[in-house]
């Protein structure tokens, strides 16, 4: 029973094994953490053809946000704010739309 003690008490027990543990479950989480990003870089290479077809055709380009951007009307605009945190959103959507129904009239 003395050795046995002995043998637990000894620095390569309190330090070496758990060492040689730590080193064997780190090399396992880095080669299955390796793993990981190999098989989503495999992934992100296949794009579904039909996909890659509707985003040819949905190209947008600078000049055909600039023509949306003159066409629309900067200087008839009105500022609309959401409701305050401490403010009912339902009664001032009333009131909104009551002022508003009252100046189409």
């Amino acid at each position: 029973m003395g050795k046995l003690r002995r043998l637990w008490r000894s620095r390569t027990m309190t330090f070496g094994v758990p060492l040689l543990l730590y080193l064997i479950g780190g090399s396992f989480g880095l080669r299955e953490f390796a793993q990981i990003r190999y098989d989503v870089h495999q992934l992100h290479g296949k794009v579904d053809p039909a996909l890659k077809e509707k985003l040819k055709k949905n190209t947008v380009t600078l000049e055909s946000e600039y023509e949306k951007l003159e066409k629309s009307n900067l200087d008839n605009w009105e500022n609309i704010r959401g409701p305050s945190p401490w403010e009912d959103s339902r009664t001032v959507q009333k009131q909104r739309r009551e002022a508003l129904r009252l100046k189409t009239e």
